[in-house]
């Protein structure tokens, strides 16, 4: 249809072409021009004549230079080089091949505030922040956003957006040298739609737990509870001195995990058919997400991205009425300043902005690449980056009024109330915490939908910027996109069996530090360099100029040049750091 729809625009411009030539060879002669109603002229394969010739409708898919009605002129832009209008002449001929556009403004800004704001908003920054100082670590969070975070996610939008390409062939664009980066990139979307599915899963399997009259992480009198459980919530050791354990730990890990199937890394046991089932309900939010590309990720993101702020809001209310809720909240936001000469501190603070905003996934770049050429991502960036640190800090509001209930209940510090596991603060802490409460059915299914919302956007982004990538490499894959991304489902649900099976709380912090954390900064670090260094600054103005009117300021200039140095000081203060995996007194790797 396209190509019929292509041929067709092509006659039409050799007749207008042709029509113009006999006008001007009769005002040459001064010969009258042509009645209003010349003998009719066929043409060949069904044209009309010229004078019942009308433009022709647009046929879908429609041609990014239909769409856009040519928006992209150098003469809309002045002040432009010669060489300069020469390349956004260049994009133009590119941008004629179809793509998939955001419906609206408003759908790309909700798919990247959903990718951006993801579990670790919840779980990971209320920690980090009270672990390096309370509200002493809001300056080197700020500092790190401003002179990194931002900076990076900003280029990342703008790449995309003026090379409208995926992860993979914008390389060739920019400099074909680094196109392994796009290729890098895949594979860390690969491993992280591995374990970070199966976190979800786990989610779903609070959800559908939590439809009963009263959650079973309630009380100690169930089958998976053992000796050691105790609906004490202050007792700590039994008689002869073992930790006593919380019905809620004892449902995470004997119920849903079933961890004490596995003998450790070495053996992760078989597969919980529950656990499968979840695996598979979450992959198939993906594929509907997925498979129409921006049309169907654009009208699930309106759920997904919004949901969380509504659960949050209502979860912050409940939990600053409890008792107790002013001592949590006192804890988080009390600031130690001693603790921002440690390098440490700086070095957290950059690894959470970095990872919470998340540049050099290649998702930012799958996302701006379907925007309007001219959409002002400047705005976008800066927009979406505040909301995602806000959140952040506001997020923190909302555990620490409840951790602060559980110290109360507990007659514990703050401290002692959190757990050593990354994922006990949602899993096991605030569910104990919930299951108290009246409607603590009803709590807890808000509560772990929003993370199903918090998690399901940002993992489909993750895979929408594999997709992206590689259909902008193979034009089949573009035209099958529906079969392929379920091909990918498919092949990435088999991939996650390990991380649910009984031992996969062994695999998932494995896959995420070694697989990913040290991987993508590696990924970043050369991206930087092929932007920054080979691109060149000057010339990556240009295209924003291009695109947006005006050039990027010093400040931007700046900290681009210097955000290769950036990441590099980041992981020379974190390279000392041993990363030991410990899970339920088990050392899987070191």
């Amino acid at each position: 249809m396209l190509r019929w729809s292509s041929f067709r625009e092509k006659q039409h411009r050799q007749l207008i072409v042709r029509r113009s030539r006999e006008l001007r060879v009769l005002e040459m002669a001064d010969l009258p021009p042509a009645t209003d109603n010349p003998p009719a002229r066929k043409l060949s394969r069904g044209l009309g004549t010229a004078a019942e010739y009308q433009p022709l409708p647009a046929e879908k898919p429609v041609t990014l230079a239909v769409r856009e009605s040519d928006s992209i002129e150098p003469m809309a832009v002045p002040g432009l080089s010669p060489r300069v209008e020469s390349r956004v002449s260049a994009l133009r001929r590119r941008s004629s091949q179809a793509r998939d556009r955001w419906a609206t403004k408003m759908e790309f800004l909700l798919a990247v505030i959903g990718y951006a704001v993801d579990l670790g908003n919840i779980w990971r920054f209320p920690s980090v922040c009270y672990k390096h100082g309370g509200g002493a670590f809001l300056i080197p969070y700020l500092v790190m956003l401003l002179v990194g975070g931002l900076p990076m996610f900003y280029m990342e939008l703008a790449l995309g957006q003026f090379h409208r390409s995926g992860c993979v062939s914008i390389w060739r664009k920019v400099c074909p040298l680094f196109k392994g980066i796009g290729y890098g990139i895949c594979f860390i979307c690969t491993f992280i739609a591995c374990f970070y599915n199966a976190i979800i899963s786990h989610a779903v399997y609070f959800v559908v737990s939590s439809i009963a009259f009263e959650v079973p992480w309630k009380t100690c009198n169930n089958s998976w509870n053992t000796p050691l459980c105790t609906d004490t919530l202050n007792a700590t050791l039994g008689k002869s001195g073992e930790r006593l354990t919380t019905p809620s730990e004892e449902f995470y890990f004997h119920r849903v995990l079933e961890i004490q199937k596995s003998t450790g890394f070495d053996d992760i046991g078989g597969v919980k058919p529950s656990m499968a089932l979840c695996l598979a309900f979450v992959f198939l939010l993906v594929y509907f997400a997925l498979w129409k590309g921006p049309k169907s990720s654009g009208k699930m993101v309106w759920v997904t991205a919004t949901a969380p702020y509504i659960v949050l809001t209502i979860l912050l209310i409940r939990g600053v009425t409890l008792p107790g809720a002013a001592k949590g909240i006192y804890y988080y936001l009390t600031p130690d300043f001693a603790k921002l000469t440690d390098p440490k501190v700086w070095s957290a603070a950059a690894t959470q902005i970095f990872f919470s905003l998340g540049p050099g996934f290649g998702v930012l770049l799958a996302l701006s690449s379907y925007n309007d050429f001219n959409n002002n991502c400047y705005r976008d960036a800066v927009v979406t980056s505040s909301i995602n640190c806000l959140t952040s800090f506001f997020s923190g509001f909302v555990i620490f009024s409840t951790l602060g209930y559980m110290s109360e209940l507990t007659n514990k510090e703050v401290s002692e109330v959190v757990g050593d596991h990354d994922a006990s603060l949602i899993f096991i802490v605030y569910p104990q915490a919930l299951a108290t409460m009246s409607y603590s059915s009803a709590w807890s299914f808000i509560f772990f939908v929003m993370l199903i919302t918090l998690g399901i956007d940002s993992t489909f982004a993750g895979i929408e910027a594999l997709i992206t990538g590689l259909c902008d490499e193979s034009r089949l894959l573009a035209r099958k996109r529906e079969w392929f991304v379920g091909v990918v489902c498919v092949l990435y649900y088999f991939g996650s069996i390990p991380a649910i099976s009984y031992g996969g709380q062994y695999v998932i912090p494995f896959l995420d530090e070694y697989g990913v954390s040290l991987s993508v900064l590696f990924i970043v670090t050369c991206e930087m360099v092929a932007v920054c260094w080979f691109y060149g600054i000057d010339r990556f103005s240009n295209d924003i100029k291009a695109m947006l009117g005006f050039y990027p300021g010093l400040y931007w200039r700046v900290c681009w040049m210097m955000c290769p140095i950036f990441i590099s000081v980041r992981n020379f203060l974190s390279f000392g750091d041993v990363i030991a995996i410990v899970i339920d007194s088990y050392l899987c790797f070191r």
